[in-house]
């Protein structure tokens, strides 16, 4: 009876149609400020989001990535001429803010006051993206000694820096422009002067070790899609002047 069951069953599936056959599951590392729009993107494949240097340190001794999607080249053009990930692309762009908790209570109104005495700044860590962004900015405004020395914490990816604003547990803290909009009224944005910003890239590319280039493929396909390119945009991403292919 077991041999009939498994011989029915092998039929049932040669009988289907190629449409039916289960699609392929990818898994999709991707730096945390993307935590909202991927999965609107495209809702099938298992996330990992965290910090992009975490994930890139993750794929690197072995973690089973099918693609990696992170807040900067950095990473991934290190993963790459290491062998590690194949050719990435740049699929959108970002810029940075402050955020501070809505109810404001040490009267952030610029980027400058956070040189004032007792402000509690939090910023993310020297290596994820968000931090060696925060510090770029600080150095070209001119305010890194100051700002600095008010830090109080650092944290290891962008979500972090949001919620302990969003919970009152620092006075101000410096984000992606995309992440503030998820906080909803419990924070408030300041922007940073334009000349200021630094050069934000996303890219994406697929780990060489996935057994699942197609499937791969096709996702970044549908990152950079007209379709994935508006909702990148209403989450608050840019966009590369053109999609890299």
């Amino acid at each position: 009876m077991r041999r009939l069951a498994v011989a029915v069953g092998a039929i049932v599936v040669l009988a289907l149609p190629a449409g039916s056959m289960p699609a392929t599951r990818i898994t999709v590392y991707a730096a945390a400020s993307l935590t909202q729009v991927f999965p609107r993107i495209d809702k099938a494949p298992r996330y990992s989001f965290a910090g992009s240097d975490t994930l890139a340190t993750q794929i690197t001794q072995g973690a089973p990535a099918d693609v990696f999607a992170s807040a900067s080249p950095k990473q991934t053009e290190l993963l790459y001429h290491n062998g590690v990930l194949r050719r990435p692309v740049v699929f959108a762009t970002n810029k940075l803010i402050v955020i501070v908790p809505s109810s404001n209570p040490a009267h952030i109104a610029s980027v400058y006051d956070l040189r004032r005495s007792g402000v509690k700044v939090i910023i993310g860590t020297p290596t994820v993206p968000v931090g060696a962004y925060t510090r770029q900015i600080l150095d070209s405004l001119g305010i890194t000694q100051a700002v600095m020395s008010n830090v109080v914490d650092q944290e290891p990816d962008v979500k972090g820096i949001v919620a302990k604003i969003a919970l009152g547990e620092g006075d101000a803290g410096f984000v992606y422009k995309t992440d503030a909009k998820p906080a909803g009224r419990k924070v408030k944005s300041l922007l940073i002067p334009a000349w200021a910003q630094p050069p934000i890239r996303y890219e994406i590319g697929i780990v060489r070790k996935s057994s699942h280039l197609a499937a791969g493929r096709a996702f970044i396909k549908r990152v950079t899609s007209l379709r994935g390119r508006r909702l990148l945009v209403t989450a608050g991403l840019g966009l590369p002047k053109r999609p890299n292919k």
